[in-house]
């Protein structure tokens, strides 16, 4: 008998699973027992018509709501990290009106978006493993040139050079760089980019798809987007989270985190905690969470903070350096200039 080899992320996925088959057994067996509830003798019809209604209210918004799992706009809504749940929304809301012109460059922004995204936790997973990548070398040219910010180019590069097996070779089988490097890996997902990236060049260099050609522009990339969105499918098993406060205990060594969960198309989320096993984490930074709950920090590649031309929490990375940085959010474009303390982007690699 071929046995998986035994392992701790193994081990917590099987109990993840047996935890939920449990759950849904016991809902199944709370909605058998409240349908033969309405033939208990002794009962009014009436009175059990009611009961079975109201009781079985919450046994229906369960299977609606997993229901909406099949629907992959949903999972991508409420699952994927904010700024792509957001532009994705924006896509959505933009595909179902009159306004072609419109929904196609909302579809082609948030293409960008989710590949600058997973571009953006490449550079900072990279670091953390003491990875030399090529393409960050460009970027930080460019940065320095002060020629522009980063864009679809330099997001696909750097996806494309983590894409290369020997890259990842030192790393352990679960890192959450596999799974960034497998982004790009097959041929149908590169030609994707290759025509979503041809199409976002022609509208910067003032080449809109005619009119006529619209409908039929827009439900191509449209499909090339979900492409490379179910291709990414792991970012939703990945919070993004901005850590709010931390309590070190030293007797049982160990923090307690408070932190927001920055998932769906909506910033405003409640507060939760999780304990972690070291202090070395930094209030007020975003960090990713893999599957095994431990926190990369994403800062300098990826910050967030209220964004002072919308009054609205965004992500931010650095566009250029010209004496000031130059920060842009992920969700709306918007950009300023912020302190010219650059130390946190030397010590990164980016300057």
């Amino acid at each position: 008998m071929v046995l998986p080899e035994a392992d701790e992320a193994l081990s917590i996925a099987l109990d993840e699973l047996e935890t939920a088959r449990h759950q849904m057994n016991g809902w199944s067996a709370d909605a058998a027992a409240l349908a033969e509830s309405v033939f208990d003798r002794g009962v009014d019809t009436a009175v059990a018509r009611q009961s079975i209604i109201e009781a079985g209210q919450v046994t229906r918004l369960r299977a609606e709501a997993a229901a909406q799992l099949d629907d992959f706009d949903y999972i991508v809504r409420t699952r994927f990290p904010y700024p792509i749940a957001l532009r994705w929304r924006e896509a959505e809301a933009q595909s179902s009106t009159e306004d072609l012109a419109r929904a196609y460059d909302a579809v082609l922004k948030a293409a960008e978006i989710l590949l600058g995204y997973s571009a953006l936790l490449t550079l900072a997973l990279a670091r953390d493993a003491s990875l030399q990548l090529s393409s960050a070398t460009v970027l930080r040219t460019k940065l320095a040139a002060a020629r522009g910010g980063p864009g679809l180019g330099e997001w696909t590069m750097i996806l494309q050079e983590i894409a290369g097996a020997k890259k990842r070779r030192s790393l352990s089988q679960d890192h959450p760089l596999h799974d960034l490097g497998g982004l790009l890996g097959s041929e149908d997902v590169r030609e994707a980019r290759q025509r979503i990236g041809g199409r976002r060049n022609a509208e910067a260099h003032l080449r809109p798809v005619d009119p006529v050609d619209l409908p039929a522009a827009l439900m191509e990339t449209s499909d090339d987007l979900r492409l490379l969105a179910n291709r990414a499918r792991f970012l939703a098993d990945w919070p993004l989270v901005q850590v709010t406060s931390v309590a070190w205990d030293t007797y049982r060594r160990q923090a307690t985190l408070s932190f927001r969960r920055l998932m769906g198309d909506h910033p405003v989320v409640p507060t939760s905690t999780m304990t972690y096993s070291s202090s070395e984490v930094e209030v007020g930074s975003l960090y990713l969470v893999d599957r095994d709950h431990r926190l990369y920090l994403l800062r300098p590649f990826l910050t967030g903070q209220i964004c002072p031309i919308c009054r609205s929490w965004s992500t931010f990375h650095v566009d250029k350096v010209d004496g000031e940085l130059v920060l842009k959010s992920l969700e709306h474009g918007h950009h300023f200039t912020h302190s010219p303390d650059t130390t946190a982007l030397q010590h990164a690699g980016l300057l």
